[in-house]
């Protein structure tokens, strides 16, 4: 007979982003992260509580060389290793494209669920929508949910569409958990991949007939203190990365099929909370090795170390790839998206591994002809304040030299802008240098119609690989420097 009370304890992680090794951090540079000390923590707590459950929101992928340099096949077997019980896809799970994720999936030996990615033509579930995982005789049923966030990436792809909304998403959650009610599930988790505010957009949205107990998310990289907890289901992530980890230990009623106690705790993962564990060390290193030989050749000097510390503001680093990109075909304005800059410093020594670990993004590069409307209506809508605010879905780029835009954030509007030094004109015509994730969701990340985009004409792709255009740059010149020099000025 199953005892009506019984304990979990539920990890989880999110966004780990193929962050594999400990950094050395703090006044004493003491070792923090790195998935050989989160191993370390899941042995730990595995050998003490016996419900343990470990899953992750999305976003193992993408951020790193390794990961980069085998398309994510590294990071799926590094993720064996761990055994998470449940994963839920994140935006960053198709950055190599829809087929190469079926093969990613092959390769898993953890269940990756998702609830609301179709293969438009045929109106089938890209992934399996739920699972239910029987833990000491009780049923505990995840779904995984992503929404309007990860369509920026799919949009690159056509065959493949998703209820964007969060309100089709509740939907989709209310149809799951209705057809399951029969199983009699005694905890029910959405694992989500759309950010802590809209998490807590969607837990208002959920009917509390359904039974969802626990939201575990992702994408946002938030940091929390506690958990949020709104029409009474519990709402959680773990910032981003390995530093971190969070940890639930709730009992669970099997009458009432709900959380009747629950502690929760955001830890730092360092060498405090668990001994390091040799043998994934061993696993990685051998990823680590090949990439090692091939990515630490020397390719260039920097005068001095250059900086990207945030986003949402013209930095050093950020300049220079906009002004490496600005050079291909003569463009008059070069756009870099700042959240594709993943490294916060480079130099001054500079080898083929830092470019990749710096600029992890090798898409093609577009140009794209705009009048002096459109080009004005595009800084007004990546400059205004809502589009740089943290935390929320922002997409902020930096620009080359030959730009200089004024935004007044009092009034809200854009005071001037120039290119080579002169006001932009209405009616002139000018080329833009852009990403094609951005070209392709112009709409969002720019403001501008993907007609009014198009309207002088279809964009033309001027280089498949913008990484190979960094590296040309970089191994073709020395001693390179870069400044800020107030191309995005706000007043």
């Amino acid at each position: 007979m199953t005892e009506r009370f019984k304990k979990f304890t539920i990890l989880h992680s999110n966004d780990i982003h193929g962050d594999f090794l400990a950094e050395a951090k703090g006044a004493e540079g003491h070792l923090i992260g790195g998935l050989s000390l989160l191993s370390g923590y899941l042995n730990k707590v595995r050998s003490e509580e016996k419900n343990t459950l470990f899953v992750i929101s999305g976003d193992m992928l993408q951020g790193s060389i390794i990961d980069s340099e085998y398309k994510g096949i590294s990071t799926i077997e590094v993720m064996n290793y761990l055994a998470p019980d449940v994963v839920t896809l994140g935006n960053h799970e198709l950055d190599y494209g829809f087929p190469h994720l079926l093969v990613l999936e092959k390769l898993a030996n953890f269940p990756i669920v998702n609830a609301n990615l179709y293969i438009k033509k045929y109106n089938k579930r890209l992934m399996n929508p739920y699972v239910i995982l029987n833990v000491d005789g009780f049923d505990i049923m995840f779904i995984g949910i992503i929404t309007q966030e990860a369509l920026k990436s799919l949009k690159l792809d056509t065959s493949i569409g998703t209820f964007v909304s969060l309100e089709d998403a509740a939907t989709e959650v209310g149809k799951i958990c209705n057809a399951y009610k029969n199983e009699d599930i005694d905890l029910t988790v959405l694992l989500t991949h759309i950010g802590f505010e809209e998490d807590k957009k969607l837990a208002a949205m959920l009917d509390p007939e359904w039974g969802v107990d626990m939201i575990i998310g992702g994408h946002s990289h938030t940091i929390l203190e506690q958990p949020a907890q709104i029409n009474d289901i519990l709402i959680a992530q773990a910032g981003v990365g390995t530093d971190q980890i969070g940890r639930f230990d709730i009992t669970v009623d099997d009458d009432t099929n709900s959380i009747v106690e629950w502690k929760w705790q955001l830890l730092t993962v360092d060498s405090k909370l668990a001994e390091p564990d040799t043998k994934i060390e061993e696993l990685i290193a051998t990823f680590k090795d090949a990439v090692d030989r091939k990515y630490n050749r020397l390719v260039s000097r920097l005068t001095r170390q250059l900086t990207h510390p945030r986003r949402d503001q013209e930095t050093e680093l950020g300049n220079l790839i906009a002004d490496i990109f600005g050079q291909i075909d003569t463009c008059d304005v070069a756009i870099v998206g700042s959240g594709s800059i993943r490294g916060t410093q480079l130099g001054p020594v500079v080898t083929l591994g830092n470019l990749k670990e710096v600029f992890p993004y090798d898409s093609p590069l577009y140009k794209v002809k705009v009048t002096g409307t459109h080009l004005t209506k595009i800084f007004t809508h990546i400059m205004r304040p809502e589009n740089r605010m943290p935390g929320k879905s922002s997409t902020c780029f930096q620009v080359n030299k030959n730009i200089q835009a004024i935004y007044n954030e009092s009034e809200q509007r854009l005071e001037s802008l120039s290119v080579h030094e002169k006001p932009v004109q209405k009616d002139h015509q000018y080329t833009i240098c852009l990403q094609e994730y951005y070209c392709k969701n112009s709409e969002r990340t720019l403001g501008v119609m993907p007609e009014e985009f198009t309207k002088l004409g279809a964009p033309k792709v001027i280089t498949t690989s913008a990484q190979d255009v960094i590296e040309e740059f970089f191994t073709s010149n020395q001693l390179i420097n870069s400044h800020i020099e107030g191309r995005l000025i706000y007043k």
